[in-house]
């Protein structure tokens, strides 16, 4: 076989479910992360669709999955007062299946670790192309040449950067920012949910113990300093009613802090020479709520296609896209911003109507369906 060595960047849940494929395939597979380990817990993401339960059953986590799925929960809206104002259904938050994105990540980690060589606290500083491989450096371990490079690393992704160009020229700002905050207090056993315009937080919900959404032009700040995000945070809901003061509180007291911009990656072409890209890397679209999807349905057909090219890259990534770059149209359009924190107080009643009333809940059931199915499947 061809172009057997096979460098992966990235090991959150693309990454991992990559390396299962490839590994069972007969290539040699390492996957490097920045992170000193595993992120646990995390934010909740879902699977739907006959399309999604094919492709689990066939890299034969289905099983694992559904023994730690969380089960949707439906999210009580409510006013200032606390009074309840709609109800969102767990159907439409949770999918079919939900599960913590770091239990997901485990699972895929814990079918490959015996098989496939992971580096943890590293990152790509270079990729420099040659006749036979791709020569990588890195931040800690020793230079290395691979057959074919993967970036599986999120919408900021390294590899999208040293492969393709600036981050600037393929991921747009969606005028919003998101966080995830674990916190401490007692906000209640009911997963409940409260908008001003163009700011919304959450407690008990399907996210993060708190979780939130606010309007804004692009920040300037650095991503893994906590410090720079708690005060970002605190200052975009000061004056917020409802449990708006404690909620701050209890985000300054927090160990774990999670913020950033609600973006969309779009880029020409997933590849670039022997360099790949997965994901949200090639096609994120944040809390769209087709990510997690997305980045496992790709990982199987890029898997697949590599096998059936017998390792020869310049077929398989150019099938590869042929197959996903319509299926990821789902992710190309909408922005989960104003749905969640509409600007207006007349936006967020509007939403609202749609589960008090579910005059159009039926509808948008329908077409997340078909968007989630919207891709026929090869077996490999």
């Amino acid at each position: 076989m061809k172009n057997a060595n096979v460098l992966i960047s990235g090991a959150s849940i693309g990454g991992p479910a990559l390396a299962l494929m490839l590994s069972r395939y007969g290539f040699n597979v390492t996957v490097v992360e920045k992170a000193p380990s595993l992120r646990p817990g995390g934010q909740a993401v879902d699977f739907k669709g006959h399309t999604h339960r094919t492709v689990l059953t066939r890299m034969g986590v289905l099983k694992d999955i559904e023994a730690l799925q969380t089960g949707g929960t439906d999210q009580v809206i409510v006013d200032a007062d606390g009074h309840k104002v709609a109800v969102i259904p767990g159907e439409f938050t949770g999918g079919e299946i939900e599960i913590k994105r770091g239990d997901l990540s485990r699972v895929f980690y814990e079918k490959t670790a015996a098989s496939c060589e992971y580096v943890f606290g590293d990152s790509i500083t270079s990729l420099t192309e040659t006749p036979g491989g791709v020569h990588v450096t890195f931040e800690r371990s020793a230079p290395r040449t691979f057959d074919l490079v993967v970036g599986a690393d999120g919408i900021h992704s390294n590899v999208r950067r040293l492969a393709f160009g600036p981050e600037a020229d393929y991921v747009k700002h969606l005028g919003y920012y998101y966080a995830l905050v674990d916190v401490e207090g007692d906000f209640g056993t009911v997963s409940k949910m409260y908008n001003e315009p163009g700011r919304m937080a959450a407690v008990g919900g399907p996210k993060a113990p708190a979780f939130f959404v606010f309007a804004s032009e692009r920040l300037d700040y650095d991503r893994y300093d906590m410090r720079q995000q708690k005060n970002l945070l605190t200052r975009a809901y000061a004056g917020m009613g409802w449990q708006g003061p404690a909620l701050m509180e209890a985000v300054r007291r927090s160990p774990d802090v999670y913020l950033d911009s609600i973006s969309q990656a779009s880029i020409d072409r997933y590849s670039q020479g022997r360099v790949v890209l997965l994901g949200d890397a090639a096609y994120g679209n944040t809390l769209a709520g087709f990510g997690t999807g997305l980045a496992v349905v790709g990982a199987y057909v890029l898997a697949g296609e590599l096998k059936r090219a017998g390792g020869d890259h310049r077929v398989a990534f150019a099938q590869y896209e042929e197959q996903l770059r319509g299926y990821a149209k789902i992710a190309k359009n909408g922005n989960a911003g104003p749905f969640l924190a509409p600007r207006t107080r007349k936006g967020i009643r509007m939403r609202n109507w749609i589960f008090k009333y579910n005059f159009l809940f039926g509808w948008m059931m329908k077409m997340t369906d078909k968007f989630a199915n919207d891709i026929v499947l090869k077996e490999y």
